[in-house]
């Protein structure tokens, strides 16, 4: 599901946006990690930063790369010693958004 706001900066500016998807497809290109591992790195740098937004789509793309929800909760718990443990919760949290099916 790509954000609503994601798709009308691309209806509000095209050229800027092939721009930035640009620089992300060399920058996965520039180096030897697979696919899963790239996106489990940019779900740690996403959890790092503290940004739900971002982690909540990694976590998404991470999946889509053939992740287990168990291997993106290990990449929170992993964050515990350099982030914290109380951001580490709210990371895990926000991993838990993606991966837990929500109770009806």
């Amino acid at each position: 599901m790509i954000p609503k706001r994601y798709r009308q900066m691309h209806a509000d500016h095209p050229e800027f946006m092939r721009a930035y998807e640009d620089l992300g497809k060399a920058a996965r290109e520039c180096g030897p990690l697979s696919e899963r591992e790239i996106a489990l790195v940019k779900l740690a740098i996403s959890l790092g930063a503290g940004l739900e937004g971002a982690a909540h789509s990694h976590c998404r793309k991470a999946m889509e790369a053939g992740c287990s929800p168990d291997d993106l909760r290990h990449v929170a718990m992993l964050s515990a010693p350099t982030i914290g443990f109380p951001t580490m919760m709210r990371a895990k949290s926000w991993v838990e958004d993606v991966v837990t099916p929500k109770e009806k």
